[in-house]
């Protein structure tokens, strides 16, 4: 048995598309070529390790956390890879809203492999509490950590002055993934007197769909995907970001808000009720949503509130040393 001897957290998604980057320095800075520093990627950004593909490489570190995907088959070959080197595993879903998971434990084969995952790894991590019943009922070692965010570095701060801020960004963009109520958020939207911006990625079947909604002449502005840092850029330039997504997960849509220090109304995810106490969706109805946004525009001392909540939830909760915090009470060779 070789233990490893890596520093970081590896976090390992066999068999993905996301290619090997190394974390050594921190999250670094923007860079258009490279995997931002956020969803599973910030566990090992946050702990200077590593996102990895391949399982022989993220066997050279002591701890990695080895995502779920597919039907588990590649999450299987990679734990025996893994254990025979020695390593602290942990395993989490890839991606890990509820009807994400649901879909893909939709066959008792693939329940079969989760289970007997879960029987041999050292630890189960969950992204979002939602799905802590679900980890409970296979192993008694399982733990919620949110995917952190680099907030407190300044590279990674996109905020501008409130005055320079203007309009509704809609945060969700997909019209066929239901649980993001995505028609709903865009209708309430257009009975607000104040510029839309929406990412349309599914180009003219979408476009379509979004002429039919009959947006008042110049109050919509419709955006093709970007990448990352223009993409922050952009929602930056808002005053209020606005979804009524109802998937429960980990919440990038309140991440990359927190990123440019703008207030998100509604979304379950788990940074949504982390960072957005008061905004988020969980319990409130779609009119109370609108009605919250309304506020943000028109009351100056609401929106100021909201700012400096935002600053101190995501700085005792979500950081990047928050999260080294949490998850070096867990995996043993982080510092």
């Amino acid at each position: 048995m070789n233990f490893a001897t890596l520093s970081g957290l590896a976090v390992l998604n066999p068999g993905g598309r996301d290619p090997d980057q190394s974390f050594e320095d921190g999250p670094g800075k923007p860079d258009e070529t490279l995997h931002p520093p956020v969803n599973y990627h910030a566990y090992a950004a946050c702990t200077r390790g590593a996102f990895y593909r391949r399982p022989a490489f993220a066997a050279r570190h002591r701890s990695v956390l080895l995502l779920l995907r597919g039907d588990l088959t590649e999450a299987q070959r990679a734990l025996v890879v893994l254990k025979a080197h020695g390593c602290f595993v942990a395993i989490a879903f890839k991606e890990s809203g509820t009807q994400q998971v649901s879909r893909q434990l939709s066959k008792p084969k693939r329940i079969q492999r989760f289970r007997e995952l879960a029987s041999s790894a050292d630890l189960c991590l969950s992204s979002t509490s939602d799905l802590l019943p679900l980890f409970a009922s296979v192993s008694k070692r399982t733990i919620h950590v949110p995917t952190p965010y680099p907030f407190e570095h300044s590279s990674w701060n996109f905020s501008r002055p409130v005055n320079e801020r203007q309009g509704l960004f809609i945060g969700t963009r997909e019209f066929n993934v239901l649980s993001r109520n995505h028609l709903l958020a865009l209708s309430a939207a257009r009975t607000f007197s104040v510029p839309v911006t929406v990412i349309n990625p599914e180009r003219k079947s979408g476009l379509q769909r979004l002429q039919a909604l009959k947006f008042p002449e110049e109050q919509l502005t419709v955006q093709t995907p970007l990448p990352y840092p223009k993409y922050l850029r952009l929602i930056a330039s808002h005053r209020v970001v606005l979804q009524f997504d109802l998937g429960s997960v980990p919440g990038q849509v309140a991440g990359d808000s927190l990123l440019c220090r703008i207030p998100t109304v509604g979304g379950n995810g788990t940074v949504e009720r982390v960072a957005f106490p008061e905004l988020h969706g969980s319990g409130r109805t779609f009119d109370q949503l609108a009605e919250l946004t309304r506020r943000l525009f028109n009351d100056e001392g609401f929106y100021q509130e909201q700012l400096a909540a935002l600053e101190r939830c995501a700085a005792a909760h979500l950081s990047f040393a928050k999260g080294l915090e949490a998850l070096s009470r867990h995996f043993p060779g982080l510092t």
